[in-house]
């Protein structure tokens, strides 16, 4: 998405060769017209699959799959980092370890909005080593809903998590891969 790999250059910041920091536009302050073209271009990659729902994490993840449901007219649903106290019981939970903050957190859905009759397209903003993927495709997996496919908007190429997914059958569509963020500067693939 050249608009994405645009923004990315223009306003991204490389902080090491496995870190590029885009808060200026997506993980802090959001820019809301970037967002509705990738909504719109997940919509379009997903409009003929059947979706139900859109699942993603909190916090970065939420701006992108709410554009995305708004154009396919479906609702969107957030797995949360931190307990709640209004959710106490009737929940999935996954264990997920943030590659940027270097913790673990398990991350909880109630219940009561993802269930078997759901076919759901993951969406989330970086794909680095997976994990936050694996902890949402789990989600998904305790309750009896169908993956459509995983939508990310940057990709990092050079780490394993989207070969991964590949391997194991998933449908994989990112934006944005980056093949490297060497001598401070994004490539991509």
């Amino acid at each position: 998405m050249k608009a994405l790999q645009d923004k990315i250059v223009s306003e991204g910041k490389v902080l090491s060769g496995d870190v590029l920091k885009v808060d200026s536009f997506l993980n802090h302050q959001i820019d809301p017209k970037l967002m509705q073209e990738i909504g719109q271009e997940f919509a379009d990659l997903y409009k003929d699959a059947g979706l139900t729902k859109i699942l993603t994490i909190e916090s970065s993840g939420i701006a992108p799959a709410v554009m995305a449901g708004l154009i396919l007219g479906i609702p969107v649903v957030f797995a949360r980092k931190r307990k709640s106290v209004t959710l106490t019981d009737n929940f999935y939970s996954a264990d997920v370890y943030s590659f940027t903050k270097k913790v673990t957190s398990t991350i909880s859905v109630s219940k009561d909005y993802l269930n078997n009759d759901d076919v759901v397209l993951i969406i989330d903003d970086f794909l680095a080593n997976g994990e936050a993927a694996k902890g949402l495709l789990d989600i998904v997996k305790q309750a009896d809903a169908t993956t459509s496919g995983i939508g990310i908007v940057i990709e990092k190429g050079f780490q394993p998590g989207g070969q991964l997914l590949r391997e194991q059958g998933y449908r994989v569509d990112s934006l944005a891969i980056v093949s490297s963020l060497e001598n401070g500067k994004v490539q991509f693939a």
